[in-house]
């Protein structure tokens, strides 16, 4: 099992327990993952630690000072 952080822009969009599917990008020297449809985003993740299953299970929705964050749980 594999845990990443999204970071969502406003409540209500996914809750504890949805099975989200997610989208892979590419930048030059880093994958980033969107949950779709274009509900919240990760960070950028080096190459080396790309995310190889596309649906995982929302663990947390976690809302402080910086936004709204989503944890997901990915099995690998």
């Amino acid at each position: 099992m594999r845990q990443m952080e999204f970071k969502m822009e406003r409540p209500g969009l996914v809750s504890e327990g949805d099975i989200v599917t997610i989208t892979e990008g590419v930048l030059p020297s880093n994958y980033y993952y969107t949950i779709d449809p274009s509900l919240a985003m990760s960070g950028n993740i080096p190459f080396r630690e790309r995310l190889l299953a596309r649906s995982g299970k929302v663990l947390s929705v976690i809302e402080n000072e910086r936004g709204f964050y989503v944890t997901v749980e990915f099995e690998e």
